[in-house]
């Protein structure tokens, strides 16, 4: 009984989802209401008696769109779907979407996917098991290295610069089974919270409004993602650019604690505030690509951390009730402040609502104690020694060997001339500060933060990720609104952010859970818990299902 009651819930789910794919592509095709309920009829036909006693059917082709692991999963045991023709799905949206509408989101695809999904293909043929990520196609981020693509951090002096392996976490993902299908555009250099653009592949728009910008630096990916040519994606998230392109684009986004998933194999930007990770539609996706990046890495000493401390798996925090006796703590110094939209204030008016709904106890307001003064000149810029030392590592075949000398070649874009010119003046070449866990300022800031909670007995801290809308592309003057770049960051606490809803009626906001040091099984069952009860998430109009 057991299992026929899992194989149910299962069936209701796909049956969710597939609604919800078909109430999308209707949208978007802006069909009259009254084709939506034969519409719907018709999916559910397959759970009715009189489908039954007509003639079978061919299944149609797997629908790429809004689709999770799971379901890739479960259509590859069910053997409707293949590693390559899901790659295949891919790169046909790829070739239809990402240039002719300038989203712009992708600086190469990875010419041997389609190899590496026919090796995948012919191992589940031969051991009928699939690994973790088998076969899911994952858009990368132009800082992380790839063994066999080039890895650039967005910057011409680096075009045709292939690393010498694998950065960590491609590593771990291509061991579980996942195809780097394409690298992503980035903020140049990671530079910029506020938009997408590098000398490697020019401007990256937001698919729900190309006249907007997906915030940065981790833009391309989560543009990518959002309009559905990824399964899922990586970014990094030095003090924004995992969350704010994640609420920009109406996905989740983890920069999980300092310390769980090692940075080895990244272009740094501050490495002390570096964290790489997943960037998903769903919160589940994302913890599926968590639990395979998490762990020890030698070569990132600070991942010694995580040990004993990781899970056996994060995906058995997906509860649906998991905000039930939740105590979480409203930043109101991120949303009571005179430049945030009052729609997002709106929007996280009725997100503490519907928390409470779900069983959540709310404290609001919430406050740190002394936040000025504790935070004031807490970053500490080391991209000079950082970046040389990647230089570094890329061995005898680097095209530059320092910072200095990328800076001569000339081959940037403009609007980073006067960081770059003043980082070669101003930066130091070696490191003057430590890392997190051992820089005084750090670690009095996150005993006043850890202080702070304890006082008002909560288990999260949230907060808008954003306090306003995307800008326009080419808009600097109006207000950002980055709550990113503080808390987490600076504490090495670990932050998801889920959509929210949306403000004036197609542009993303999203909500940040942010809990203590390896705080992760918590803040998943939080977050996951509001996004099963909200589904603030929908498909951008622009990037339908093709047929």
């Amino acid at each position: 009984m057991e299992f026929l009651r899992i194989e149910f819930r299962l069936q209701a789910e796909l049956l969710s989802r597939r609604i919800f794919r078909l109430k999308a592509e209707l949208h978007a095709k802006k069909l009259h209401a009254k084709f939506i309920v034969p519409a719907l009829v018709l999916i559910l036909f397959p759970f009715s008696g009189y489908s039954q006693r007509q003639k079978p059917r061919a299944e149609k082709p797997f629908e790429p769109v809004e689709t999770t692991i799971a379901e890739i999963h479960q259509a590859m045991r069910s053997g409707r779907l293949t590693s390559r023709q899901l790659v295949e799905a891919y790169l046909k949206r790829i070739n239809a979407y990402d240039q002719s509408t300038k989203l712009n989101s992708l600086v190469l695809v990875n010419p041997n996917a389609l190899a590496e999904a026919d090796r995948l293909d012919a191992e589940f043929k031969r051991t009928r098991k699939l690994r973790p990520l088998h076969g899911i196609p994952v858009i990368v981020k132009d800082n992380y290295d790839t063994k066999d693509m080039q890895t650039t951090g967005g910057s011409l002096a680096l075009k045709a610069s292939i690393p010498p392996d694998d950065a960590f976490q491609v590593r771990r993902l291509r061991e579980a089974g996942a195809i780097v299908l394409a690298k992503s555009n980035m903020a140049e250099w990671a530079f910029n919270p506020y938009l997408t653009e590098s000398s490697i592949a020019g401007i990256t728009r937001n698919p729900y409004d190309l006249e907007r910008v997906p915030a940065g630096s981790s833009g391309g990916t989560a543009a990518a993602v959002a309009a559905n040519l990824g399964s899922v994606g990586l970014g990094t998230d030095t003090g924004n650019s995992i969350r704010g392109p994640s609420s920009h684009n109406s996905l989740v986004g983890i920069r999980s604690t300092m310390g769980l998933a090692s940075r080895d194999g990244i272009i740094p930007l501050y490495l002390r505030n570096d964290i790489g990770g997943p960037i998903a539609r769903t919160l589940e996706d994302a913890v599926r690509v968590l639990e395979v990046i998490a762990g020890y890495d030698h070569a990132d000493p600070v991942t010694k951390l995580s040990e004993g401390k990781i899970p056996k798996n994060y995906t058995q925090f997906l509860k649906r009730d998991g905000l039930k006796g939740a105590r979480l703590g409203v930043f109101r110094r991120y949303i009571d402040t005179p430049t945030t939209d009052p729609q997002v204030k709106a929007l996280m008016a009725k997100a503490i609502e519907d928390l409470k709904a779900q069983g959540a106890t709310i404290v609001d307001p919430f406050d740190i104690p002394g936040y000025e003064e504790l935070t004031r000149n807490i970053w500490c810029d080391e991209f000079h020694h950082d970046v040389n030392n990647y230089l570094a590592s890329l061995g005898p075949t680097a095209p530059y060997k320092t910072l200095t000398e990328i800076v001569a070649s000339g081959l940037y874009s403009p609007y980073i001339e006067a960081r770059l010119k003043r980082v070669i003046q101003t930066s130091p070449k070696e490191a003057t500060c430590q890392d997190l866990y051992h820089e005084p300022r750090n670690i009095a800031f996150r005993d006043a933060v850890l202080k702070a909670m304890e006082a008002a007995k909560i288990d999260a801290i949230i907060y808008p990720t954003w306090s306003n809308p995307p800008r326009k592309v080419g808009d600097m003057q109006s207000p950002a609104g980055d709550n990113s770049q503080i808390l987490s960051p600076q504490t090495g606490f670990p932050a998801i952010t889920v959509p929210m809803g949306f403000t004036y009626g197609s542009l993303p906001a999203g909500i940040t859970f942010l809990g203590r040091l390896f705080g992760e099984p918590e803040l998943i069952r939080f977050a996951y818990a509001y996004e099963q009860a909200t589904k603030h998430r929908r498909p951008p109009e622009r990037f339908p299902p093709l047929r």
